[in-house]
């Protein structure tokens, strides 16, 4: 038998939001590139800011239907935020809005790495920011943050 998903994982998982790419290299796009091939979940998140407002986000995820969740989830929440909004997002919420089982809580980690790598990948495009105020990644397992 199948996995069984909760109704919100299930919704995000047949109905993801905002699947897609946008340009790596624009100073306006900030990306990241997290998660374990040999784990089999990588999350791939972007967020496009207009001024200090997060104007877009995206997201393609390769793994569990609870990671493509957590990923289409976080693009979601982060469109209208600024950056230390989007920052405040935890792992917790994440799991709190999906009804995540507890040996899931690997993919809400997941969706908060990338918006802290996200995060810290813009502001390290931005001349006039300081990289050194962007917390931490929660568990270390990043392949690449910059997703090119």
């Amino acid at each position: 038998m199948g996995p069984s998903y909760g109704p919100q994982v299930l919704d995000h998982y047949l109905h993801p939001r905002n699947v897609g790419s946008f340009d790596a290299d624009d100073p306006r796009v900030g990306t990241a590139l997290v998660g374990s091939p040999e784990l089999g979940q990588i999350l791939k998140l972007q967020i496009r800011l207009e001024g200090a407002t997060i104007e877009s986000a995206c997201f393609r995820a390769f793994g569990s239907g609870e990671a493509i969740a957590a990923g289409s989830l976080a693009t979601e929440w982060l469109q209208g935020r600024d950056l230390d909004q989007a920052l405040a997002i935890g792992s917790q919420d994440i799991v709190q809005a999906l009804g995540l089982a507890p040996d899931k809580l690997h993919c809400a980690l997941l969706a908060q790495d990338a918006i802290r790598a996200a995060v810290a990948d813009y502001t390290g495009k931005q001349p006039s920011t300081p990289t050194n105020t962007v917390p931490e990644a929660h568990h270390g397992n990043h392949a690449d943050t910059t997703g090119r």
